[in-house]
């Protein structure tokens, strides 16, 4: 098969990582910048170029696409959907997990348990929306930040009260979540690839820091996951119509929190942790899709 990683980045150790697992099962691997890629639309159907090429023969893609870039690489990932190639994440699914409050409503919906959460148009109603959340500290949350950036921790009412007001002046949305003090700062991630958990991490926050980002200077070590940690995790990403996801967790008094399902989560913190091959593990699901999807056709041929 010929497989491409939509990545800006070649040198990325996900990307690095997904392209040997490629190749090391004998398929084809490319890695193509889809921020390059031309979207042609005509009555001949959909097509893509790359710097002038015409990707026609491509079997399968694994999307990693950054947050900043995410209207045009779904759509680049929409329309290898539209040429019949599998898509190891559906382009669907990566638009809802990147909307945060979209996310949150859904798992919502769907009985995982999360932090108390509250979203208002209306700063000036700040005072009854912390009612529902409880008394503070309290986290605000831009609704377009990633790995830790725009998360803000209020230590009091009045202070949780300066920066929605804050932030409000600059015509910036925000989300408020309770603060879960017993989880001191660690989180849990788990990898989700085909409906089943290959990996799974508790990541650290550095002292004094309550996000646990290890972007942001956190650490991580393998974990073994309790059985209700292991069904939020799972009903979480099913519930996104993610086929490959890191769900992020905390460990409180009531059980696990989800905070968080990642469409494009990163291959190195979750291998070094856990010493498993997470990349093959994808690699052997776009396999089997992709050979399912094959069989009904070979079957009208026969």
């Amino acid at each position: 098969m010929k497989i491409a990683v939509l990545s800006r980045n070649p040198k990325l150790y996900s990307t690095r990582r997904l392209i040997e697992a490629i190749e090391k099962r004998g398929h084809q691997g490319r890695v193509i910048d889809h921020l390059k890629c031309d979207i042609i639309m005509d009555e001949k159907g959909p097509l893509i170029l790359y710097q002038g090429e015409n990707l026609k023969d491509i079997d399968a893609v694994i999307p990693r696409i950054g947050a900043s870039v995410t209207f045009y690489g779904t759509a680049v990932v929409r329309q290898f959907e539209m040429m019949k190639v599998f898509s190891a994440v559906d382009s669907l699914a990566i638009n809802r997990s990147r909307d945060k409050l979209r996310s949150l409503q859904i798992l919502s919906r769907s009985g995982v348990a999360m932090p108390k959460t509250a979203f208002t148009n209306f700063s000036k109603e700040e005072n009854k929306v912390m009612q529902h959340i409880g008394k503070a500290p309290v986290v605000i949350k831009l609704l377009e930040g990633t790995q830790g950036l725009g998360v803000v921790l209020a230590e009091t009412d009045k202070a949780a009260k300066s920066v929605v007001e804050a932030f409000d002046s600059l015509k910036t949305r925000v989300i408020l979540q309770e603060f879960i003090a017993e989880a001191g700062g660690a989180d849990i991630r788990a990898f989700i690839v085909n409906g089943e958990i290959v990996g799974a991490m508790k990541r650290q926050g550095k002292e004094g820091e309550f996000r646990s980002n290890l972007h942001r200077g956190g650490q991580a070590n393998i974990i073994k996951l309790s059985r209700a940690e292991k069904s939020s995790a799972l009903t979480a990403a099913k519930s996104m119509g993610l086929a490959i996801a890191g769900v992020d967790m905390l460990q409180s008094k009531k059980g696990p929190l989800v905070l968080e399902v990642n469409s494009s989560p990163g291959l190195e913190g979750i291998e070094s942790a856990t010493g498993a091959d997470i990349a093959g593990k994808i690699i052997e699901y776009i396999e089997q899709s992709v050979a399912k999807k094959r069989r009904p056709k070979d079957k009208i041929k026969a």
